[in-house]
């Protein structure tokens, strides 16, 4: 929700776990799945928040919850990419020497981030990922408390898609 206070541990797992989704056996599109919160929505037989902790104290993993909850056809899929703007993770972490339209990607997009944060240094939209992209992704990690390696990695990557995206205002 807007302007709530986003943890850490939660933003780390979501960008770990993007790409996945829920698949059921004979069907084309993704599984909808629907939890109860345990205060505001409890429907039996649903995926419960309290119920899923318990099986995981029991030493179910995460696909073994989906299956008791959704059945045994249920399997956790992942994308190859996801469409949309800005674009998908390239597959592989960004660094120095890199040159492609995914740098390029990146460099456009943090040109765009440096009008409301300034700090970020403007880049040359080349493709190419040398010093001055490395010291603005810099940057940018630091801005944005992640780990100020300079290259851009599936953390970094989906950050700066997401401060782009509010930046530029695409979701309006």
């Amino acid at each position: 929700m807007y302007g709530h206070t986003i943890f850490d541990t939660i933003s780390n797992v979501v960008d770990q776990i993007w790409q996945q989704y829920i698949r059921r056996n004979n069907y084309k599109q993704p599984f909808f799945s629907q939890y109860n919160d345990g205060r505001n929505v409890n429907n039996p037989g649903w995926l419960s928040q309290w119920g899923s902790e318990d099986l995981a104290k029991q030493g179910y993993s995460a696909l073994q919850i989906l299956r008791y909850y959704y059945g045994s056809d249920t399997y956790l899929a992942t994308a190859e990419e996801t469409m949309g703007l800005p674009s998908s993770y390239p597959g592989r972490t960004l660094t120095i020497g890199d040159c492609s339209s995914a740098v390029q990607s990146i460099q456009n997009q943090l040109n765009v981030i440096r009008g409301n944060y300034p700090l970020i240094p403007a880049l040359s939209a080349d493709g190419r990922y040398g010093d001055q992209t490395a010291n603005a992704v810099r940057i940018f990690q630091g801005v944005f408390n992640l780990p100020q390696t300079g290259s851009v990695d599936y953390a970094t990557w989906y950050k700066i898609a997401l401060v782009y995206t509010a930046v530029a205002k695409l979701l309006e």
